[in-house]
């Protein structure tokens, strides 16, 4: 009889005990093959976030960058900042992927691309280099071409309305290019050359990630072109007779295609060389792809600012109380387009960012929370958030910001909890025209009959805030278990233009619902009722202040 050694059964013990693992996680992670990622470049951050195909987060990174403001009511961005910010976030999130045991590297098939709107940037052709730092969507210099447009326009501040759904606003992205164009002579010098490109922040990051000087695709989605007040909402076209009348040439402007198709490849001398682009949406957009919102159904995001989006189907639908008729997604080249009414709340988590940044009230943002739950009230106090003006639904860029009813009671605590409120009070606002806009039969409800309010962004793991939110709207709030339905949407969009998901699969019904949070209302009528009288009195004394004297 053959004796076997010893070593040789102990290298067979170990081989078998090695592949009865007792950690079967580990064990599906390096079996996964099919991975998606999403670059979310938003107004004081970029994050970059890899799923694997059932959507879970399986490598995430996130870089804040620097906010310039040179005057007051500018806003800036440096755009060689911001693409440094995607590199990063790309590198390192795919270093925490590949330290878990992910093959990213053979297993990503697409990445998607979500993206601050309205926010411009010129850059030459040649060089790839910026003419002038990015123009963020917040940002006001352009309140006095707006007010020539509108006395020179036969129809005044609805003057384009009719093609673009979009009222002259400081907000959207064609006035700030003719500030440009009218105050920086590298700008003019460059259009003349023939040397100069025009985009909102997607454009100039697919320009770069496929390439640059060497080859980069000048291209932007309908989504984002629906945000400049250029592009033709029923043709989904840059407006011919729109750029006539402002005098931007076409030809700086990128070409247009859908949210969800091959754009192009990444470039070499970027991490994940090869990948396809394949999906683009500007932010709010995604966020309802990323909750899945069909007809008659909203969301709510709260960022930077908040916006809420309503998805109002195949048809645009033109407001008559201060909101705006723009793109909401269309999935695909020859996907059916899906329009939305939206409200745009300029100042929300900003104004959590002032109390830390400026007044010092909190040392981070997670602070508030605890410190607006020491009351439960606001003892009368009113804090209007009208730091750049007022979007949706007054429009007023004259409107500043004021903090009401203060006496000698009035805390931090008060203070804190009011910003919370203020946050939710212009949700409200902007709700409340929604609601008139679309009529019963352009919302769905529940078998309650409530029409519910689906909630993300970094803001909402505040559960005071989402709590007063629903109290004051008198109706559930939704929040998913995932609130990054911003980046979820972007990858949501490339997995469905390279095959990995299916349009039918992301938008089944109560998908997201099942595993979400529901807060209900605890609040009374008459409560409501008096709280809501008491916002619209600060509301409107916030009106005609931006001339006061420094």
């Amino acid at each position: 009889m053959k004796v076997i050694p010893s070593c040789f059964i102990l290298v067979l013990l170990f081989l078998i005990s090695s592949s009865k693992t007792n950690n079967p996680e580990k064990k599906k992670m390096s079996k996964e093959q099919t991975f998606i990622a999403s670059i979310d470049q938003g107004t004081t951050s970029t994050r970059f976030f890899i799923y694997d195909k059932s959507a879970r987060i399986i490598g995430s990174h996130h870089v804040e960058f620097t906010q310039f403001y040179p005057e007051a009511g500018w806003v800036e961005h440096d755009p060689m900042e911001i693409l440094e910010s995607v590199r990063s976030c790309m590198t390192k999130a795919l270093d925490k992927a590949t330290a878990d045991g992910y093959n990213v590297d053979s297993g990503l098939k697409a990445i998607g691309l979500t993206n601050q709107r309205e926010t411009v940037v010129v850059w030459s052709k040649s060089t790839g280099s910026p003419l002038y730092n990015a123009i963020v969507w917040m940002d006001v210099r352009t309140s006095s071409i707006c007010r020539k447009l509108e006395k020179e326009l036969p129809g005044g501040r609805t003057h384009f309305v009719e093609s673009c759904g979009l009222p002259l606003s400081t907000y959207f992205s064609a006035v700030k290019l003719l500030w440009l164009m009218e105050n920086k002579e590298e700008v003019r010098a460059a259009i003349k050359k023939g040397d100069a490109l025009f985009g909102t922040i997607d454009t100039w990051l697919i320009w770069n990630l496929t390439g640059g000087v060497n080859g980069g695709i000048h291209v932007t989605d309908v989504s984002n072109a629906s945000r400049t007040m250029l592009m033709n909402l029923k043709t989904l076209d840059w407006d011919k007779e729109t750029l006539k009348t402002l005098g931007i040439p076409a030809e700086i402007l990128p070409k247009i295609v859908s949210n969800a198709e091959v754009i192009g490849k990444i470039a070499k001398g970027w991490p994940l060389f090869g990948v396809p682009i394949a999906g683009c949406l500007g932010d709010q957009h995604a966020a309802m792809v990323g909750q899945a919102c069909r007809r008659g159904e909203a969301k709510c995001t709260y960022g930077t600012g908040a916006f809420i989006l309503l998805n109002t189907g195949t048809a645009p639908v033109k407001s008559t109380h201060g909101l705006l008729t723009t793109l909401a997604f269309k999935l695909g080249p020859k996907a059916q387009t899906n329009y939305a009414l939206e409200g745009s709340i300029a100042i929300a988590g900003a104004a959590v960012q002032w109390l830390r940044d400026s007044l010092g009230i909190i040392s981070s943002a997670s602070e508030i929370e605890s410190l607006a739950s020491k009351v439960d009230c606001t003892g009368g106090v009113y804090f209007v958030p009208a730091f750049n003006g007022l979007f949706a639904p007054w429009w007023r860029d004259d409107a500043r910001g004021i903090c009401i009813g203060i006496t000698r009671f009035t805390s931090k605590s008060h203070i804190a909890r009011a910003v919370l409120e203020s946050m939710c009070f212009q949700v409200k606002d902007v709700l409340d025209s929604m609601h008139k806009d679309a009529g019963e039969k352009g919302e769905v409800k529940n078998e309650k009959g409530e029409f519910l309010l689906r909630v993300d962004g970094g803001a909402t793991v505040n559960n005071l805030l989402i709590q007063i939110q629903a109290d004051l709207l008198g109706s559930s709030v939704v929040r998913p278990a995932d609130i990054e339905t911003t980046a979820l949407g972007a990858a949501y969009a490339a997995g469905m233009a390279v095959g990995v998901w299916k349009e039918e699969e992301l938008f089944a019904l109560g998908q997201n619902i099942k595993t979400a949070s529901i807060f209900s209302p605890k609040s009374s009528v008459e409560w409501r009722k008096k709280k809501v009288d008491s916002w619209c009195k600060a509301v409107e004394r916030t009106f005609g202040l931006a001339d006061l004297e420094m």
